[in-house]
């Protein structure tokens, strides 16, 4: 039995009496009847009141016969509920556990406010629900009152996991995912704010008005001033499992992300420290996700979680728990589906974030480094949330976002602005070498104001110099206080596991701005140094497994194998990439039966059974009303977003997000942003060295020659007109001169010489035998400078051809017409010898010549009686356009 010795006094008073605590547990709404949820797994949906008469909506799943057995409490991330956790539950019932989800105050159905789990109040109903376990006729118990129970979750539900162990004995392990150990120092890092993340879990959170008043308090005044106060740190920090370190005295299994800026790994690093010296097992797991994208795991995960419980709720030895510590890599591109493949590390202790350092030296003078007014334009690392699921821990993130897949594989969107960042660079290594943990190196800064905010990070930078990549894709920021004096301080850069490959180079860069973070806006010059080598930490200990998974994965009990192989079969299903057509290797682009519904819908789409081709040389013109789905299909065909149906290939290759063949396909979507000071030349010159490709391929002469520029190249972009600005970014678009270039709407805001321009640059483009996709509103403009047209409305496919058949050759002419004609009277003008066909239209006739002249035409029409008022070589594409799709565009 393990007593409570550190509970609030609030909380003793309620611990008096059984009495008490059934009165406080009595279901606020009618509990359902218990639920077979399939597989044998019973549910029971119940709503509880805990502390303070909040409402606490939970749902409890068991299965199998009588008998008792431990219990699980599964906590779900910021901003999700319960609901998201129906399957996971299900498994561990399946698995031999009474399961208790719950959905935290302040989401969905439960009431409260939100307190970033406060002891008083998140913290207070997960004890409330522990009570509600015990009294639990399928619940193992320790001890009256005392159930058998682990606590596990991502996230918000791994802090809550963590607290609840250091507020409550009964307690007896937990598996924290994706968290936090030090709240302050997650939000505050150094002393600097972390604005887009805070700013998301407000968002996320519904608003100010959801929070405890001293937490929306708080958050106004440091989003106002950019900088923590004390007041700020200390609310945070009692909601910090630091706060409670010596009470968690629990086996602790924690696995955090790579591919998280939000909890990096250095809150696992001390949790991990803080609770070995209580004497329990620790295990550490560095899982290829995060909060930031990456492959989440989420198998592998969960089956190590229910084997972690497993060892220390069911007390089974022959349960594996797994390694001390595990660290996912990255070891190439599976070609079936363009994901990263993982390959497991393992170590037979923790080996924290600075073991075995290897020292490599750094070159580079002081440097000058300008922190702009307003701080802007900012440094970019990472794009916060973007390729994950935001504050909530990503549960229910898209593993096949492209964005996810280029951060599992190391590459992300980075960039350091001229002029405001300093750099220090290595020598190329002479052997591969593997870091793990946090780089260190030491750091001279002066400045003339006060303070100095900067963001440290490390590149691996390609030879000569021609790519860099941002592990993880993360930074360190440190404010720098008493900067105006001169400080020199040792900085602790991000904690990564990546491997740099001989003949790479190590790159320490400090920046004074970055996108994620608040940084000061007052104007400010620092001169920064780099004094001493960079200490990089290796682990040589830690040894990558010789085959995909480690040995504690593999060797699972069968039924776990077959489930674990069901996933794999239904996930291969759903990803893998069809092989390459040869017959299409010169076809730039074919798309067959594509169709994407809108998001949570089951049955309404925004691109609805595709199907259109394009050859090279061709300038098709994309068209449609608002809402026909041409954003959706250009964002597919980018490999931005995924059909839910049909394929697209471009060259033979079927697109998939990441797919090598897109280096083959050049976009320009809703403009670009340029560096006002810098001329359109170093503009270029910027965005191609970001994208990593040798200089040799941009082509950079030739786009430009197609682009038309001239001497304008060389001036800053802030001279520009608008139509320069728009050629400029063609130009970018058409860097390394890709077979396949998709502009959407590439003339909005140009005067109709620009408009012309503009028309001859995409012409120019298809004339070397390369092809342009356009999408435009003005359609005069497409009918001017397109070969061949899609037609599209309402998600569908309504006409697809050339210009001249979808809009009628010079052998088409429209008639108006002074009266109505009758069908027979417009019959007897199709039986005249030299027509083709003639179609009524609103106000007269369409009629398609095949033979006769307009001159011989318009005598034939008299002499029938027809009431001519009006001829017309050819009907307008807004004619044909509006005649399409019923007039409604």
């Amino acid at each position: 039995m393990r007593l409570n010795k550190h509970g609030p006094p609030r909380w003793r008073a309620a611990l008096a009496s059984a009495g008490v605590l059934a009165a406080l547990l009595v279901p606020a709404g009618s509990a359902s009847a218990a639920e077979d949820s399939g597989g044998g797994v019973k549910r029971q949906d119940q709503i509880l009141k805990t502390v303070d008469g909040v409402r606490i909506d939970t749902s409890y799943f068991t299965a199998g016969g009588e008998g008792r057995r431990p219990a699980v409490m599964l906590a779900h991330g910021f901003g999700s509920s319960k609901a998201d956790l129906k399957q996971q539950a299900e498994k561990l019932a399946e698995s031999g556990y009474a399961v208790l989800t719950w959905t935290a105050r302040g989401f969905g159905r439960s009431t409260g406010k939100i307190g970033l789990n406060d002891p008083e109040g998140e913290v207070a109903d997960a004890r409330k629900l522990i009570d509600w376990l015990a009294e639990r006729p399928e619940v193992q118990l320790d001890a009256k009152g005392d159930p058998r129970v682990g606590m596990t979750g991502a996230s918000y539900g791994g802090a809550v996991s963590l607290l609840t162990a250091g507020y409550d004995e009964r307690v007896d392990a937990i598996a924290p995912l994706i968290t936090w150990w030090d709240l302050p120092e997650a939000l505050f890092p150094n002393g600097v704010f972390k604005k887009l993340w805070t700013g998301m879990f407000l968002s996320t959170g519904g608003g100010c008005e959801r929070f405890e008043d001293e937490l929306c308090a708080m958050y106004n005044r440091v989003a106002v001033s950019g900088k923590p106060d004390a007041k700020a740190a200390e609310l945070l920090a009692a909601r910090s499992p630091k706060a409670v370190a010596d009470r968690i005295e629990v086996p602790a299994l924690f696995v955090q992300g790579q591919q998280d800026s939000l909890f990096p790994l250095s809150h696992t690093d001390q949790a991990a420290k803080a609770l070995k010296k209580n004497g329990q097992p620790v295990a550490v797991d560095w899982m290829a996700g995060g909060h930031d994208g990456g492959n989440p795991e989420a198998a592998r995960v969960e089956q190590r979680v229910t084997n972690w419980f497993d060892r220390y709720l069911k007390q089974d030895k022959n349960a594996d728990p797994g390694p001390a510590f595990r660290v996912t890599r990255t070891g190439g591109v599976d070609s079936t589906n363009g994901a990263a493949e993982l390959r497991g590390a393992t170590g037979d202790s923790y080996p924290g974030l600075g073991h075995d350092p290897v020292r490599i030296p750094l070159t580079g003078r002081e440097q000058k480094v300008d922190n702009p007014a307003g701080a802007v334009p900012p440094s970019i690392s990472t794009l916060p949330g973007l390729g994950g699921g935001g504050p909530g821990g990503g549960e229910s993130a898209d593993q096949g976002s492209s964005l996810a897949r280029l951060s599992s594989l190391g590459i992300g969107v980075s960039f350091d602005f001229p002029g405001q960042h300093a750099r220090f660079d290595s020598a190329p290594v002479e052997k591969d070498l593997r870091i793990t943990g946090s780089p260190t190196v030491r750091v001279k800064v002066s400045a003339d104001t006060k303070d100095a905010v900067l963001f440290g990070k490390v590149y691996d930078v390609g030879p000569g110099g021609r790519s860099q990549i941002l592990p993880g894709q993360l930074v360190s920021p440190v404010r720098v206080t008493g900067a105006d004096q001169g400080r020199t301080f040792t900085l602790n850069l991000p904690p990564i596991d990546h491997e740099v490959r001989k003949g790479h180079s190590l790159r320490v860069v400090l920046a004074a701005t970055d996108l994620g973070y608040a940084s000061p806006a007052e104007p400010a010059t620092y001169r920064i140094a780099a004094e001493g080598d960079l200490n990089v930490p290796t682990a040589p200990a830690v040894r990558t497994a010789a085959t995909p998974l480690p040995t504690w994965v593999w060797a699972l009990p069968l039924g776990a194998a077959v489930v674990a192989a069901g996933l794999l079969l239904l996930g291969r299903r759903r990803t893998s990439t069809p092989p390459a057509d040869p017959e299409l290797a010169d076809v730039p682009l074919r798309i067959t039966g594509l169709s994407k519904k809108y998001a949570g819908s089951t049955d309404r789409y925004a691109v609805r059974d595709l199907s259109f081709g394009v050859e090279r040389g061709q300038v098709l013109g994309l068209l449609g009303p608002n809402g026909a789905g041409k954003t959706t299909t250009l964002r597919m065909l980018m490999g931005l977003i995924r059909p839910d149906a049909g394929e697209i290939r471009v060259f033979g290759q079927a697109i998939r997000p990441g797919a090598p063949v897109l280096s083959r396909v050049g976009a320009f979507v809703e403009g670009a942003g340029f560096l006002p000071h810098l001329s359109g030349r170093a503009n270029l010159d910027l965005y191609w060295q970001a994208t990593g490709r040798p200089a040799e391929d941009a082509h950079t002469e030739q786009a430009l020659e197609i682009a038309g520029l001239g001497g304008a190249l060389e001036r800053a972009v802030r001279t520009y007109s608008q139509g320069m600005r728009q050629r400029l970014a063609i130009a970018q678009a058409m860097l390394g001169l890709p077979d396949l270039l998709i502009l959407d709407e590439p003339t909005n805001g140009l005067d109709p010489p620009q408009i012309r321009e503009m028309r001859e640059v995409m012409i120019r483009y298809a004339a070397a035998g390369r092809t342009v996709i356009v999408s435009s509103h003005l359609l005069a403009e497409v009918e001017q400078t397109c070969t061949h047209l899609v037609v599209m409305d309402q998600g569908q496919l309504v006409q697809a051809g050339p210009v001249a058949e979808i809009v009628g050759s010079g052998d088409t002419l429209h008639v108006g017409l002074a009266a109505p004609v009758d069908a027979p009277l417009a019959d007897k003008v199709a039986a005249l010898d030299g027509i083709a066909a003639v179609d009524p239209t609103e106000n007269g006739l369409l009629v398609r010549l095949d033979g006769i002249g307009a001159d011989q035409l318009v005598v034939e029409l008299v002499r029938l009686g027809v009431p001519v008022a009006s001829v017309m070589p050819h009907r307008r594409l807004e004619d044909a356009f509006l005649t399409l799709i019923g007039g409604t565009g």
